[in-house]
């Protein structure tokens, strides 16, 4: 086993005298804190899991044998084709890569999902072909492009790059001609959608598992708080959630997973607006409103993406009680501090301090009061 492995480009392997028997090994393209929470998790079920980042300080290898090289390196992936399974922990990686890891191995989720999420336009243009509510768009790819689609939308409208956009980057609202000469300048060097701008009551999302042989598990469907275009709070289940609203959510993801053949945990985020649900964007991956699941759901989500790509039984995705999730942004809270909050518990990702950046989550349960907590780990710097 490399004992340096977040610095090294060499194949992670088996130490035959280290005495530990795996159950399988899965090989992740990312790194990053979703790739650390899978480790743990996989570490549990006696899996071994190796990691490929260009990134030598990514938080899963501290925990994990990490290949340090590029997405796109034929001898790193051709190392992570050896595994069991190949899986993804963001959205971001090459298309590219898990396109060259299928012809060597199994890849769950498969790259077309990743065809999918990568470009804005074919995920509305996905949702619009299966039924699914979607703000009308337009693609553009110049001025007169643009003019036209804010001719058809109005104002406001928002308009985003196609690719890459995450946490609220890479978009704007449009509220004027001028506004959006300035975007277009910003942004118009990358292809564009301009989306109808959609005055929601509250953003919801779901997070699902499908397993190979095609069993389907959600779990309860929450309402996230944004701020910035981060994600700052979660509440699992989403207040007043109806079983009437959970089915139709249900029935959407189903539909998609169908339709990528789908392997593994995906998110779908929507608005609510007047008991009409929208659907925003989709991750084919574990999700950041799902992090409530580690302590929250009978089954967390990140055992539960590696059950399924490994062809393993799904765990119940039951939540027995309300719960919440909190994230630490740009700086983390006082360890103590928010481990005197009762039913808090605390995961740090091993990431330096930076203004706007995700170092760590709490999640929060136990329904006794559970507004108050929130409010008194809301006030700590950093998940407020």
């Amino acid at each position: 086993m490399q004992r340096e492995p977040r610095q090294s480009s060499n194949p992670p392997t088996r130490d035959p005298e280290a005495g530990i028997a795996h159950s399988g090994r899965v090989g992740v393209l990312g790194a990053g804190q979703l790739g650390r929470m899978l480790a743990l998790s996989g570490h549990a079920l006696g899996l071994e899991l190796v990691f490929l980042d260009p990134a030598p300080d990514a938080p899963a290898g501290q925990l994990a044998p990490q290949i340090v090289a590029s997405y796109t390196d034929s001898q790193a992936l051709e190392w992570l084709a050896a595994s069991d399974v190949v899986t993804y922990e963001f959205e971001s990686v090459p298309v590219v890569a898990a396109e060259a890891l299928e012809v060597r191995a199994r890849v769950a989720p498969p790259s077309k999902a990743l065809r999918v999420a990568q470009d804005r336009l074919s995920e509305k243009e996905c949702f619009r072909e299966l039924g699914i509510p979607t703000p009308d768009f337009f693609a553009v790819s110049s001025e007169a492009e643009l003019r036209a689609g804010v001719a058809e939308l109005g104002y406001p409208c928002v308009l985003k790059t196609r690719r890459l956009g995450y946490d609220g980057k890479g978009q704007r609202v449009l509220r004027s001609a001028e506004q959006a000469a300035l975007a277009f300048a910003e942004l118009g060097a990358s292809p564009l959608i301009l989306e109808r701008f959609i005055e929601f009551e509250r953003e919801l999302s779901l997070i699902a598992v499908r397993s190979r042989g095609g069993e389907t598990a959600f779990y309860p469907l929450v309402e996230n708080h944004h701020r910035d275009g981060i994600l700052r709070l979660t509440r699992a289940p989403a207040p007043g959630l109806t079983a009437e609203l959970q089915t139709l959510v249900e029935g959407y993801v189903r539909r998609l997973m169908e339709r990528l053949e789908y392997v593994g945990v995906l998110a779908l985020e929507l608005f609510e607006r007047h008991g009409e649900l929208i659907a925003n964007e989709l991750a084919p991956r574990v999700h950041n409103s799902g992090h409530f699941s580690i302590e929250g759901a009978e089954t967390s989500q990140f055992e539960n993406h590696l059950r399924a790509v490994m062809g393993w039984p799904l765990g119940s995705t039951a939540v027995p009680e309300p719960c919440a999730m909190l994230n630490c942004v740009g700086q983390m809270p006082s360890t103590e501090e928010v481990l005197r909050v009762p039913g808090a518990h605390l995961h740090a990702y091993g990431k330096s301090p930076r203004p706007g950046r995700k170092l760590g989550h709490v999640t929060l349960t136990g329904a006794s009061e559970l507004e108050a907590r929130i409010a008194t780990l809301s006030a700590m710097p950093g998940t407020g």
